[in-house]
């Protein structure tokens, strides 16, 4: 993988070989940067300091992983002296992985962890929320690309209906539902009578998402009908859903179905049963309750598309060792996104890093049990679980691609690209893979 290095010294953009591309071909024991650094730390190069940082988390890491707290704790102090939230890609993704590391080691004493988080907002902010995903959605094409994607598969299935069912499992962007209604708009014959269910936590999502969709569909003069459900998906009713005879359904997930993997580890230890360790890692796919249950209930409506987003990569692995690694190679490639885009000063860019990818790195590598959610899995194993609830792969468009293809090269970065696996798209940062998107119809 080649990453975008920025230069400290003046913020300019040169390419260097990433830390990552040369620490792959390294041994993972090796700690030695740790007792004997040759030169002070500022002297190194990019591709040397992030090297350097790399193997303070693993030591770090092995020794948070054997309660080897005294030894954890200087490599954390070394890690906080060197690492920065502002610095270059590695040091801010460093800075993030430090902090993950010393809340897992927080949380092994649960009356210290409750006593300095005891005075925290316990509730979320809406507004922050919704303001931090946009953000997200303006910084890099992942989204764009996803709902352009889900939107022309949609299109493709509804070819000739004249009733048409959308439901939309995590309604926070009404970009990719006010396109559907334009596209809807301009088919040869005439737009469908258009219902979009859309489900969210908070109601003003939804109100704000209704005021959005019926301004334009009056607009366009469409026939069209908003049903919001105020839900998690986890305690949907898919009764609220209310789901007709005689409309063709559609279904858009987007990074929502792993959230119902966390689920698993509660009903698993009310049964007295256990998956960690080698026992969990030698399942080629260990069974999900919660998932297989959703999606049985999904083909039960018998949609006509189900369209699935997903991040596409494995950080569900039964240690912390396996995680750490897998979520390093991720998170530093969608920093480097930024790095490549964005000032470092930027402080929307600092927002979207600590608080959309910053608290997926600790839910990854602080949390256990129903408390990690952030359980992100590769397209292979979410093919496997949709194909066993009983839906068919549809392979996405030439059309679509090709779409999506002009899409990144109008975003401005040959560090993009769209690989096509099994019909699916998957959306990579150089060669590295980090999102994918799926369609999928019942099969009877």
């Amino acid at each position: 993988m080649v990453v975008a290095m920025l230069q400290e010294d003046n913020g300019t953009s040169s390419v260097a070989s990433s830390p990552l591309q040369v620490f792959s071909t390294m041994s993972l024991t090796r700690p030695a940067l740790l007792s004997s650094p040759s030169s002070p730390f500022k002297d190194l190069k990019p591709e040397e300091r992030g090297l350097y940082l790399i193997h303070l988390l693993l030591t770090c890491a092995n020794h948070v992983a054997s309660g080897s707290l005294q030894n954890a704790n200087a490599a954390l102090e070394q890690l906080s002296l060197l690492s920065s939230p502002d610095g270059d890609t590695m040091q801010r993704v460093a800075a993030y992985f430090t902090e993950a590391l010393a809340n897992r080691i927080l949380k092994s004493w649960p009356g210290l962890h409750k006593a300095l988080n005891a005075t925290q907002r316990k509730t979320s902010n809406v507004s922050e929320e919704v303001h931090v995903r946009r953000l997200f959605f303006d910084m890099f094409p992942i989204l764009k690309v996803s709902y352009l994607l889900t939107n022309r598969a949609i299109l493709e299935a509804m070819e000739g209906e004249k009733m048409v069912h959308v439901i939309d499992l995590d309604a926070s962007e009404p970009a990719q539902w006010l396109a559907l209604i334009q596209d809807f708009n301009s088919r040869p014959e005439g737009p469908p009578h258009l219902r979009i269910t859309c489900v969210h936590r908070h109601k003003e999502v939804l109100d704000q998402m209704a005021h959005r969709l019926t301004e334009e569909a009056e607009k366009l003069d469409i026939p069209f009908q908003f049903n919001p459900v105020v839900s998690s998906l986890e305690s949907l009713n898919i009764d609220q859903l209310r789901v007709k005879t005689g409309e063709a359904l559609a279904v858009s997930s987007v990074l929502q179905l792993h959230n119902f993997l966390a689920s698993d580890d509660d009903i698993l230890r009310k049964n007295g049963c256990s998956l960690s360790g080698d026992s969990a890692s030698s399942l080629p796919l260990p069974s999900s309750v919660r998932v297989d249950r959703f999606l049985n209930a999904m083909w039960g409506l018998s949609p006509k598309i189900m369209v699935v987003t997903e991040q596409d990569s494995d950080h569900n692995g039964s240690t912390l060792m396996e995680r750490l690694l897998e979520s390093l190679y991720t998170y530093a490639a969608l920093f480097d996104c930024l790095e490549a885009k964005v000032p470092r000063t930027c402080q929307d860019r600092i927002k979207v890093e600590k608080m959309f990818f910053g608290e997926e790195i600790k839910n990854i590598i602080a949390c256990e049990g129903s408390e990690r959610r952030e359980r992100h899995e590769k397209l292979e194993k979410w093919s496997q679980r949709i194909d066993l609830a009983g839906f068919g792969n549809v392979p996405l468009s030439y059309f679509a691609m090709l779409q999506a293809r002009r899409l990144l090269q109008g975003y401005g970065f040959d560090g993009y690209m769209i690989k096509e696996e099994s019909g699916c798209a998957v959306i990579c940062w150089q060669d590295r893979p980090l999102y994918s998107v799926s369609a999928w119809r019942c099969r009877k």
